[in-house]
């Protein structure tokens, strides 16, 4: 048996040992699916860490109008060592970008200050494609329908005012159109 098993390794070609090839397809997903990838590095990096933000980048070839993206950033915050660090989730394909998670420098976090607190994941229920669907009954629709190129991104964090967690449905660069939806219950907010 061992000896047949020894067989098996040497016989085998060195390439199917070899990492398999990156898909040469842009790989799509909602902020809730990359912040789920990012949370595990995040715990890595410190046990309490939770996050304070979360983004979306639009590129020319992904406009962000299905509530997805290839490129997520977010930032979370460790209380217990007073220290933050952005991470990032891309499923795109481009040499400057690593698919993946990744990690940026740690910087620093004060639990004091209001406009970078942290929140609880249970409170994340709607994501991006439902934000979306809600920001286009609220103005979206006619800024898509005027100009169908225009790039959405979205941005999620905290008001610690409302005690609200909010999604930021931005559409065009500079905004052309702001949707703010709650991120718990999927309720329209406001427009800006």
């Amino acid at each position: 048996m061992l000896a047949s098993a020894a067989l098996l390794v040497i016989g085998c070609d060195d390439n199917k040992l070899a990492a398999p090839a990156q898909p040469k397809t842009n790989q799509l997903e909602t902020g809730r699916f990359a912040l789920q990838k990012m949370i595990p590095a995040a715990r890595s990096w410190s046990p309490d860490a939770n996050p304070i933000q979360l983004s979306s980048s639009a590129t020319s070839q992904i406009n962000g109008h299905d509530g997805k993206a290839g490129f997520w950033r977010a930032v979370f915050a460790s209380p217990g060592r007073g220290k933050s660090e952005p991470f990032t989730w891309s499923g795109l394909v481009d040499p400057d970008v690593p698919r993946g998670v990744n990690h940026g420098v740690e910087d620093t976090y004060s639990a004091a200050n209001r406009s970078m607190m942290t929140w609880d994941l249970n409170f994340l229920k709607i994501d991006t494609d439902q934000a979306f669907e809600t920001a286009q009954k609220h103005g979206g629709k006619d800024v898509l329908e005027r100009d169908s190129k225009t790039p959405v991104t979205y941005f999620l964090d905290y008001d610690a005012t409302s005690h609200q967690l909010r999604w930021h449905v931005i559409y065009g660069s500079p905004a052309k159109l702001t949707v703010i939806v709650d991120a718990s219950s999927g309720a329209f907010v406001r427009k800006e």
